[in-house]
């Protein structure tokens, strides 16, 4: 398999993780989103990606893009550990959150919105994600045991990390949202979670590795 990333973009974070927790290793291709006015942008990267967006994944003779279609081919062909539960219930709490964070709070503040908000741009992505996590929060108190829904590592989960640590790079209070708080501190903990972690990129820059 060969992934398409950039080093901090959660959607490329997310696809890492379940790469990392499947133990399926992989060829790691930078996109970098911002030198020569985007990579994403070249005409290369096009035919491969048509929405010109990290991350893409070259897998079994395919391309895909799409950070949740990836995760849910590699549930598929990959199933252990399994990151979709298997009460019917509990997974689709599991992909109601997924779905939360990546349709309901990522897009709002990504680098091409930022980009049309101006001098706003702080304070756009911070109002985005805060509303976001207010109804995350009021959701993860009735779906949370250790993570997001039970005791079990899932898709809501590999998800979340990301989307916090967008809203600490935004300066979001973090205060009024302990559950996420307190899920996030015990996922950063595990090894395919740290491994995965922006700061551990090959694309890296040298001031932001761990």
């Amino acid at each position: 398999p060969v992934l398409y990333s950039y080093f901090r973009s959660s959607c490329s974070w997310r696809v890492r993780i379940a790469l990392a927790l499947k133990g399926i290793s992989y060829d790691l291709v930078p996109v970098n989103l911002i030198k020569d006015g985007g990579q994403q942008f070249s005409a290369e990267f096009k035919a491969l990606n048509p929405m010109q967006q990290v991350p893409a994944l070259k897998i079994d003779g395919i391309t895909l893009s799409q950070s949740l279609a990836i995760i849910n081919y590699l549930e598929e062909t990959h199933p252990n550990p399994r990151l979709l539960p298997q009460d019917p219930k509990k997974r689709a709490q599991v992909r109601m959150i997924a779905d939360h964070i990546v349709s309901g709070i990522q897009p709002l503040q990504n680098l091409s919105v930022l980009k049309q908000m101006g001098e706003k741009k702080m304070e756009w992505a911070q109002n985005c994600i805060t509303s976001g996590f207010q109804a995350l929060e009021q959701i993860l108190q009735h779906t949370a045991g250790r993570y997001c829904v039970g005791d079990e590592v899932s898709m809501a989960d590999l998800c979340l990390v990301p989307q916090v640590a967008n809203a600490e790079r935004f300066k979001v209070d973090m205060g009024p949202f302990p559950t996420i708080t307190r899920i996030n501190k015990v996922l950063l903990e595990l090894e395919a979670f740290k491994i995965s972690h922006p700061s551990q990129q090959p694309d890296t820059p040298a001031e932001l590795r761990a």
